[in-house]
This record gives C-alpha cells, sequence and structure tokens, in this order.
C-alpha cells in the first residue's frame, strides 16, 4: 500500500471543503447553527478519520477506534454546550488517530500536535478573516496535509530498519550466525 503524499492531502482537503460548505448551506436552513455546526464537526472529523485508517499500513484496532470514536462523539454531543468545544474535542481525536496509525513514536507525535494546532489557528483565522466557511475547512485540512512530512511519518519503522529487516543478504548473515552458534551448542553437549 503506498503512503499517503501530500497530493492526496491536497485533494482531501479539497473534497473536505467543498462537502462542508455544501452541507452547511444545506442543513443550516433546516436545523439552525447548533447542530449544523455539530453535524458538519463530526461528518468532516469522521471523513478524515477514515481516510487516515483507510492509509493506514496498521490494520489491528481499525474497528475499536471507530467505536471509541463514535462513543466520544455522541457523549460530547450531548455533554458540551460549546461547539469550539466540540471542534478541538475532533481534533484532539484527529490527531490521536493519526499520532497511533501514521507516527512512528512520541516525538513524532509531538511534532504531529503541533502541526494539528497549527492547522487548526490557521483554519480559524482563514474563517474569521475571509468570512467563509469554505476556506477554514480548506486551510485547517490543507496545514493536515503537511503530516506527511514529518520524519518517518511514512511508516512505524525507520527506514533504515524496513531496508535492513527486508533485505535477503541480512537474512542469510543472520541464518548463518544462528546455524554456527547451534553447531558450537551440539559440539559441547
Amino acid at each position: 500500500m503506498k503512503h499517503p503524499t501530500f497530493g492526496e492531502g491536497v485533494a482531501v482537503a479539497l473534497t473536505a471543503a467543498v462537502s462542508g460548505s455544501v452541507a452547511y448551506s444545506v442543513l443550516h436552513d433546516l436545523i439552525g447553527f447548533g447542530w449544523t455546526s455539530y453535524a458538519l464537526t463530526s461528518g468532516l472529523g469522521l471523513g478524515y478519520i477514515l481516510y487516515l485508517l483507510g492509509r493506514s499500513r496498521d490494520h489491528v484496532g481499525r474497528f475499536v477506534t471507530l467505536a471509541a470514536w463514535v462513543l466520544i462523539s455522541v457523549a460530547s454531543w450531548l455533554t458540551l454546550q460549546d461547539p469550539i468545544l466540540y471542534l478541538l474535542m475532533q481534533a484532539g481525536i484527529i490527531w490521536l488517530v493519526r499520532s497511533l496509525y501514521h507516527q512512528p513514536g512520541p516525538l513524532a507525535a509531538i511534532l504531529d500536535l503541533m502541526l494539528g494546532l497549527a492547522a487548526l489557528a490557521a483554519g480559524v483565522w482563514a474563517f474569521v478573516h475571509a468570512d467563509s466557511l469554505f476556506l477554514g475547512i480548506w486551510t485547517y485540512f490543507l496545514v493536515q496535509a503537511l503530516f506527511v512530512t514529518i520524519p518517518s511519518a511514512k511508516g512505524r519503522r525507520p527506514a533504515g530498519r524496513q531496508a535492513a529487516d527486508s533485505d535477503p543478504d541480512h537474512f542469510q548473515t543472520a541464518y548463518r550466525s544462528a546455524d554456527a552458534a547451534l553447531r558450537k551448542l551440539s559440539a559441547h553437549q
């Protein structure tokens, strides 16, 4: 499976911005601002999490991750009265999922957290200054697309270790070492 790319992230950002803007214009008149903001935040959050899970090499825990997202989202929707807190909670879940499935360790996860906070700040800034939901969503997810530039964001293990583990000569060297150790052990008995 290919790793996520920045170009793919740009396409995800564009898709999210268009679908979010259209959904807002339709839902706002039907259910009002409050419910629309929660529904829009939930829909975009779920869509991005599904994208992250779909592009991950790890298959373990996907169902649990989605179930946890549903439980946290429903509980937050019912308890959080402020749509901004709900937005922060969804951004936090996005960071957590990306850290678990696309980052190799704590340092990369911290860098990813800083990227997520910068994306949130940039998205809010674009929304406020341009008075455009499209630009706010676009900017948020466009900055999020930069997660592929975080060192070692392309896999769970560093590139050198992946290459060494799949190198046939490396396997042969290990095999010969193990064989020699077994011969020594059997000669001493």
